[in-house]
């Protein structure tokens, strides 16, 4: 056999580089957060609008299927959706997809990006379902993409979308609320529960500080065990949105806590650790 020279030795190690560094990046690129980065033109609205949009078909469809389990966690039992249902959902999606959202007020338009944005994932996940997790729906573009959050589902008045386009680049950078991360859900396990309401513009705000508190106060949130904080890796992914630091994260945690956690964080200094559970909130029963 010949010996390999000083050239071949060389691409044979770019090349493993090259394997590595793809390997490393598919692994970060799983659980990496997207940062905020505003999309100027769904900032048009009209506060002087006193147009309201129907949220009745989705809210109609959380009531029959949301349910909280024992455990805490909402789950839906994606494979009973019935036909009917499903085809209203396609409906639905269809109307809210052409409606001129840039004529209504922000109260109008934070329900109706929430609401699209939930039930745009409950639709997608019926659509592919059976799967163990949503990191299943590996449809977004992208040699290191993963999932479905990449992939254009919706075109809003004619302007094709994403669920990132309208977590990250709507929602986040024009409300800039971190109780938004407890209003949006990815059918996961260890995401904040799928609320059994609708949003509207007369309910958010008693649904996201709803939402806040129960998450936070449940396990997968936040827990205190020996001294040490374990967190929901949101957190982290997001700690821009929640004061920047971990100090900024355990005083957010403070702000909705209920008392036996209060007490616990009281003298937490620092984040000990983090999970999250990608398994589908799936109900199987």
């Amino acid at each position: 056999m010949r010996e390999k020279g000083p050239s071949t030795v060389r691409r044979v190690r770019v090349l493993w580089a090259v394997i590595v560094s793809f390997v490393l990046l598919l692994s970060a690129g799983a659980d990496a957060a997207p940062q905020a980065e505003l999309w100027n033109k769904w900032q048009a609205h009209d506060d002087a609008s006193i147009a309201n949009i129907d949220h009745g078909a989705w809210d109609r469809f959380l009531k029959t299927y949301v349910r909280v389990d024992p455990d805490g966690i909402a789950r839906i039992p994606y494979a009973r959706v019935s036909e009917v249902d499903r085809d209203a959902l396609t409906a639905d999606l269809s109307r809210l997809a052409g409606l001129p959202i840039s004529a209504y007020s922000r109260r109008q338009q934070f329900a109706f990006w929430v609401d699209l944005y939930n039930e745009l994932t409950v639709k997608l996940v019926l659509d592919h379902y059976p799967v163990s997790s949503i990191r299943d729906i590996a449809i977004s573009p992208g040699l290191f993409s993963a999932g479905p959050w990449g992939k254009r589902l919706i075109a809003v008045h004619g302007e094709p979308l994403s669920l990132d386009d309208i977590e990250h680049r709507i929602l986040r950078p024009i409300w800039q609320d971190p109780r938004i991360h407890y209003a949006v859900n990815c059918a996961a396990v260890g995401c904040p529960n799928l609320q059994s309401s609708a949003f509207t513009a007369v309910n958010s705000e008693a649904l996201l500080d709803k939402a806040a508190h129960d998450y936070v106060n449940h396990p997968r949130g936040a827990a205190v065990a020996a001294g040490r904080l374990t967190v929901s890796s949101i957190y982290l992914w997001y700690e821009v949105d929640f004061g920047g630091t971990e100090a900024g994260v355990i005083e957010h945690l403070k702000h909705y806590a209920r008392p036996e956690l209060a007490a616990a964080l009281g003298g937490i200094a620092r984040i000990s650790g983090d999970h999250y559970d990608w398994a589908l909130n799936d109900l199987r029963q």
